[in-house]
């Protein structure tokens, strides 16, 4: 990025819808929805969260809110996002536009600074240099968990201290899960501190119930694509490799989705697809080779493939491989801790059941180990460290040397692999996302200062321009499910995982066939901050479809 464009980003205005904006002082919150919400949630979270279970939805309306001094905590939690930094930025204006003496507090390197109470006050001078700028480098962030009623008590105690009233958690589907716990505990035990979410993720899934899309995704899938893009032109100009692109989305494919729809790749693999279906990962390569073969009898040597980072555990044989050694690593964790990899590897193999032995032993050693890895936060496989392209490469190479010995494939296959992650996470937030998140600090500050806990910001048309945006707050116990981690049942925010009979998915197949032989790539390009509104300021094309 040049010197100039990032001073013209710090001069960029996020704009607002009209209920936000110059009359924010004067919002408040009216209820749209209630009973509808919870009719198929497990009937265990309500009994896990007794004090803050059952809200409504609400809107924000014109009026005028009890008015009273505030003191605002907040925290980024998880991994990066681009438009972080103006969620803290718009709640910090809201707090500065309706009293002088409001105050916000950020606390550093994620909730471990709420443990250990290390905190700025976030001011004017802090924030000019960070306005639509990516990163989460303002306050930091971190992935610390918290779990238990010391903790929780440490939270309140330093938030006493500072006599915060509100604490505005940013974050994903686990950040957001601590969010609702911390307000059940905060309700349960009569301390008058409020908790507020705010939606964080690019993987996209955190898009329910209300809450049409987290921030971030529309920036890092246009990161992505423009990268595949590129690589896709290169791909058409050398004419002789096909490339297989990884791409961020541990739990659900809404990158790779977004992307393709874009981009226009030879294959695109859906997770969701691919487990409801039921699909191999021998049928998963088939349909790949069947790619290759039939562009390859047109003399096109070279193709696309896009890969979702969590695909490795929608392939049924796969999946139910991994759930088994999550389990079986979780309740052994002093015995294999002492173990190499060679005899880890023996011993997984050995204490694997018999259904699921010779499907470990047919994986390449370095898919096997990356299997077996340290595990992530929650006891589980580490997905992101799992090299699935150079997995589904194996196998295709496999596929179309027998395909060779019988004649039935002439053509020269060279696969290159790549992984887009980071790439996509910090970048400058596009207009969308700018917009996105600077409406959504507000829509924090409004659903505070009218009292509301156990809330998450959202919005509510939001594929439309911004005047027509609806502001609104939603109860994060109605996005909640029971997931096994750790071998126990706990709370969680569901996943938001791709809807196969949604209108983007059927625009995928609908396309697919042609995009598996021709070479109809698209290259859209670096992200567009200036011109005209539909090229600069354009939602996610699944957002646009899914809405439609």
């Amino acid at each position: 990025m040049s010197a100039a464009l990032h001073k013209y980003r710090l001069q960029y205005d996020p704009k607002l819808p009209g209920v936000l904006g110059k009359i924010v002082d004067k919002a408040v919150i009216t209820e749209i929805e209630n009973g509808s919400l919870y009719h198929d949630i497990d009937p265990r979270i309500a009994e896990m969260f007794k004090h803050t279970y059952g809200k409504p939805v609400v809107g924000i309306v014109k009026g005028q809110p009890q008015q009273k001094e505030l003191v605002v905590g907040v925290v980024l939690s998880g991994g990066q996002a681009p438009g972080g930094h103006n969620v803290i930025i718009g709640l910090h204006e809201a707090l500065k536009k309706c009293g002088d003496g409001n105050r916000l507090i950020g606390f550093l390197g994620g909730p471990s600074g709420l443990l250990e109470n290390k905190y700025m006050v976030v001011n004017d001078k802090i924030v000019k240099d960070y306005k639509n700028t990516g990163g989460f480098d303002m306050i930091g962030s971190g992935r610390t968990k918290l779990k238990t009623a010391q903790e929780f008590a440490i939270v309140a105690n330093t938030c006493k201290h500072h006599g915060i009233n509100a604490l505005v958690v940013i974050g994903g589907d686990d950040s957001n899960t601590n969010a609702a716990v911390l307000a059940e505990y905060f309700a349960s035990n009569g301390i008058a501190i409020q908790v507020v979410g705010v939606p964080k993720t690019i993987d996209g899934d955190l898009k329910h119930g209300g809450i049409e899309i987290s921030f971030g995704f529309d920036t890092a899938c246009k990161t992505y694509a423009e990268l595949i893009g590129n690589i896709a032109r290169d791909a058409n100009s050398a004419k002789k490799y096909w490339h297989f692109i990884r791409l961020m989305g541990r739990s659900a494919s809404h990158i790779a989705l977004e992307c393709a729809l874009l981009t226009q790749p030879n294959v695109c693999l859906i997770g969701e697809e691919i487990k409801e279906k039921k699909i191999s990962l021998k049928q998963v390569a088939s349909t790949i080779v069947d790619s290759i073969v039939a562009r390859a009898n047109q003399g096109n040597n070279f193709g696309i493939v896009l890969v979702p980072e969590g695909l490795i555990e929608f392939i049924p044989e796969i999946g139910v491989l991994i759930s088994e050694i999550n389990e079986l690593l979780s309740h052994n964790a002093l015995e294999i801790s002492k173990l190499d990899k060679e005899e880890l590897l023996k011993w997984v193999g050995e204490h694997l059941l018999d259904t699921t032995k010779p499907v470990f032993a047919s994986l390449p050693q370095a898919i096997a180990l990356q299997m077996l890895a340290e595990r992530d936060p929650h006891g589980n496989v580490q997905v992101s460290a799992i090299k699935t392209e150079e997995l589904l490469m194996t196998v295709v190479q496999q596929q179309l040397d027998n395909l060779a010995t019988k004649g039935e494939y002439k053509g020269k296959f060279n696969a290159i692999g790549h992984f887009f992650g980071y790439e996509g996470r910090a970048a400058y937030p596009t207009n969308f996302d700018a917009d996105y998140c600077f409406a959504l600090g507000h829509t924090a500050y409004v659903l505070i200062a009218n009292g509301l806990t156990g809330y998450i910001a959202s919005i509510k048309n939001s594929h439309l321009s911004v005047d027509q945006w609806q502001p609104q707050g939603v109860p994060l116990t109605s996005l909640m499910a029971v997931e096994r981690r750790h071998g126990q049942d706990n709370p969680v925010i569901k996943k938001a995982l791709v809807d196969l009979n949604g209108n983007p998915f059927k625009k995928l197949v609908a396309n697919r066939e042609q995009w598996a032989i021709n070479t109809d790539y698209i290259n859209p390009g670096p992200i567009q901050y200036f011109g005209p509104v539909e090229v600069s300021d354009i939602a996610p094309m699944t957002l646009v479809l899914e809405q439609s």
